[in-house]
């Protein structure tokens, strides 16, 4: 194990990490894990790559030095990115999973207790059988979780290097804040904000910016497709700006006229949920509690909305095709799990349906301190109105009304 000049974190970082699975690794009574999962990998090695829909794995015996299996294309990340200087490459012609037999049959684990992550993505069914009609004389349990139990809290350094993926998040949101206007398509948006994401230093986000205007905010998951954006309607925005992997998201809405009655109480609504529960969020909370203080605001409109998801996730290391880590912990009802220091969240008070046909949101990323919580943003988080885009203003609340102070 050595140092390599262009790792995200110092040497000792990478080391607590190992040295705290192999803890977990001894209380599962496991001789060796055999880690797949792609942000999983990245936690434990600074390994990365786009090619992660070829199969890869980590192999991490409980005292002996670890190896990686990959696609020969991809050994090369291995040597330029991470510590780990053991690998078994296999060429396209070969067999990924007949490679990783070959390798614990050569490191001594053939016939040992072995732990994979049988939630995997990226370690399919089909190789599961294989590998389990191929390893027959050791045992192969599943361990799934595993890693995640020390990736749920993050580290000081981990802060840091979300802190920097908010820089590009708020560079990206207030571009497109500024590109919304009546006439410009949602491809226009969206490019200012990916320009913008990536000259503050933000990299390749697992999923590129939400951008939908007027009626099509109400497909869910919807993003820009050429839509050109009229007078008067609003535009629904979500980034998730990312650094080395690590992600921060954030919702903002955009309202291309004065701003309703029923937007401004829609925005009231889910400002004063992120107030409420920031205020109540610190180590020893449920999650299911803090998803009951954001759900009982937010049902309680006027506007006939819905909080139809969960209202909040575990934020941090992601690759494509998601950039949160909900499957870790999400904010939602029934769960008992309790918050503690590190970890991260990107609260989402989002309302479905206002007036029944306008999806809004207003959203923050923060992360748990030893006595409350902290945001990474500064950005104001008021609907940004702006008058002179609007078709009809019959209805609106005056800009310069006492209770919109809009940024």
């Amino acid at each position: 194990m050595r140092q390599r000049d262009d790792m995200t974190f110092p040497f000792e970082e990478y080391e607590r990490r190992l040295h705290e699975l192999r803890q977990r690794m001894s209380d599962r009574l496991l001789d060796a894990v055999v880690i797949s999962d792609p942000e999983n990998l990245m936690y434990l090695t600074d390994y990365q790559t786009t090619g992660y829909s070829f199969f890869q794995a980590l192999v991490v015996p409980l005292e002996d030095e670890p190896f990686m299996i990959t696609r020969s294309m991809e050994e090369s990340n291995v040597h330029a990115r991470t510590w780990v200087e053991l690998t078994r490459p296999y060429p396209d012609t070969g067999d990924a999973i007949q490679s990783l037999v070959h390798g614990l049959r050569e490191f001594g684990l053939d016939k040992k207790d072995v732990g994979y992550e049988r939630n995997s993505y990226f370690f399919p069914a089909y190789h599961q059988d294989y590998i389990h009609t191929a390893f027959t004389e050791g045992r192969l349990l599943d361990c799934f979780g595993i890693v995640e139990e020390g990736r749920i809290c993050k580290s000081a350094v981990e802060i840091d290097i979300m802190k920097k993926a908010a820089r590009a998040t708020e560079a990206g949101m207030r571009a497109g804040i500024d590109a919304c206007a009546a006439g410009v398509t949602e491809n226009d948006i969206a490019a200012e904000i990916s320009a913008a994401m990536f000259r503050a230093g933000g990299e390749a986000p697992a999923v590129m910016p939400y951008v939908t205007s007027g009626p099509r905010s109400m497909i869910g998951h919807a993003t820009w497709e050429g839509r050109t954006v009229q007078p008067g309607e609003h535009v629904f925005l979500e980034i998730g700006g990312c650094y080395r992997r690590y992600h921060t998201a954030m919702m903002r809405t955009v309202v291309l006229d004065e701003l309703s009655t029923s937007m401004f109480k829609a925005q009231e609504r889910m400002k004063l949920a992120l107030a409420e529960v920031k205020s109540a969020i610190r180590p020893g909370l449920t999650v299911s509690d803090a998803d009951n203080i954001v759900r009982n605001i937010i049902t309680d409109n006027e506007v006939g909305a819905n909080l139809i998801t969960r209202s909040g996730y575990s934020i941090g290391i992601a690759f494509p095709p998601s950039w949160d880590e909900g499957y870790i912990v999400s904010l939602k009802q029934g769960n008992s799990a309790i918050m503690r220091e590190g970890m991260t969240f990107h609260i989402i008070p989002w309302m479905w349906g206002v007036d029944g046909d306008k999806t809004v949101g207003i959203s923050d990323s923060i992360h748990v301190t030893a006595n409350g919580c902290e945001s990474f943003f500064s950005l104001d988080e008021n609907f940004v109105a702006k008058p002179d885009q609007a078709a009809d203003s019959g209805g609106a609340i005056p800009l310069n009304s006492n209770h919109n102070e809009v940024a």
